[in-house]
């Protein structure tokens, strides 16, 4: 549990937040610009100029009221912002047990440099390592700091796709494993879905959505309130596959998506998936003799205009999707609420998330 009550001045408006979050892992999404970041740094105790209340789990980390005002140190709080920040000087390991209190579990050190991959990197420096691995070391740097919560901002924005796959997991890992509590900065509905449970969405300084992260993705109002927001289509389930094989299937309540081929870590079956909505195609008639290996048949439940283009969203198995399609493309079809069409998803379009 987090509650929050302050203000904090800035230079275009004023940062005002009241809110309570009650779930393990809240993704902080908005515009550019709606103080996402000043937030964080809030909450981390790097501004002095902020008022008002912060408790987390019940532990009071600000009240001007009574005069509370713990320092960083003090806060117990793990924060890793966009650039990494890592000890130039110092190696991985070096940058690692930066920080570590005499307390902190001895365990913690190898529990983070192994759920995060780094024993391999122990000995070398920051300017030899990639953009994800730098990444990968802050957050262990983070972690090993026994922190009470994780502030996570934007940890995936500065690295490729296929380095997102791979970070992704780790994160999960981290909430799953560690049962570390974390606010994410995401602008990715996807990577919100994946990790969160809950989404707060800032604009101009307050907070515009608070609630359940599926109850808000389903309906879209992010994108109203965030034209930024990424849209991703997110499936969980589990993973069915054939040493060599191409392709595997991935195994939902009532359907079975194919999906690549892709290995799970030793004991795990549960996979994260997610397919783009410009790569899901939409036909008014059943296709025939497609190479894609998703057809699905379904009924449209609404549209959208965003960004030039039409959101539709469709029912089909069961589940929820969301297709984008070219306004020119939407008057041809002439679709409304209650239309039949059928979606086409290539297996390659999925993308594994975790």
């Amino acid at each position: 549990m987090i509650e929050l009550d302050f203000s904090l001045p800035l230079a275009r408006f004023a940062l005002d937040i009241r809110a309570r979050l009650e779930t393990d892992a809240v993704a902080l999404m908005g515009p550019s610009g709606a103080g996402k970041t000043s937030f964080l740094e809030t909450i981390a105790g790097l501004r002095r100029r902020a008022r008002g209340r912060i408790a987390v789990s019940g532990d009071v980390l600000m009240d001007s009221e009574r005069g509370v005002q713990h320092p960083p140190e003090r806060r117990r709080i793990g924060y890793v912002p966009q650039d990494a920040c890592l000890f130039p000087h110092l190696n991985v390991e070096g940058n690692v047990r930066f920080g570590m209190r005499p307390e902190a579990p001895s365990t913690r050190f190898e529990e983070a440099v192994s759920i995060l991959e780094l024993i391999p990197l122990l000995s070398r420096f920051p300017a030899t390592l990639s953009g994800g691995e730098r990444q990968r070391v802050a957050l262990a740097r983070a972690i090993a700091t026994s922190p009470r919560l994780l502030l996570l901002d934007e940890p995936l924005a500065a690295v490729d796709v296929a380095l997102k796959e791979r970070i992704l997991p780790y994160l999960l890992r981290v909430r799953d494993e560690l049962r570390i509590p974390m606010l994410y900065v995401t602008h990715s509905l996807g990577e919100a879905s994946a990790v969160c449970g809950e989404i707060v969405l800032l604009k101009e300084g307050t907070v515009a959505l608070h609630g359940r992260g599926d109850a808000m993705l389903r309906s879209l109002s992010l994108l109203s309130a965030d034209p930024s927001a990424r849209v991703e289509n997110i499936l969980i389930g589990s993973l069915e596959s054939t040493p060599g094989a191409e392709t595997a299937v991935l195994a939902l309540v009532d359907l079975r998506v194919i999906v690549p081929s892709s290995p799970l870590p030793s004991g795990a079956t549960r996979a994260i998936f997610a397919v783009a909505p410009e790569d899901i195609l939409v036909s008014t008639e059943s296709p025939a003799h497609v190479s894609a290996r998703n057809v699905l048949a379904g009924r449209v439940v609404s549209q959208r205009e965003s960004g030039g283009g039409i959101l539709l969203r469709v029912v089909a198995s069961g589940i929820e999707w969301t297709a984008r399609l070219t306004a020119e493309a939407a008057e041809e079809l002439r679709l409304g609420p209650g239309s039949s069409v059928w979606l086409t998803v290539k297996a390659h379009a999925f993308r594994r998330l975790g």
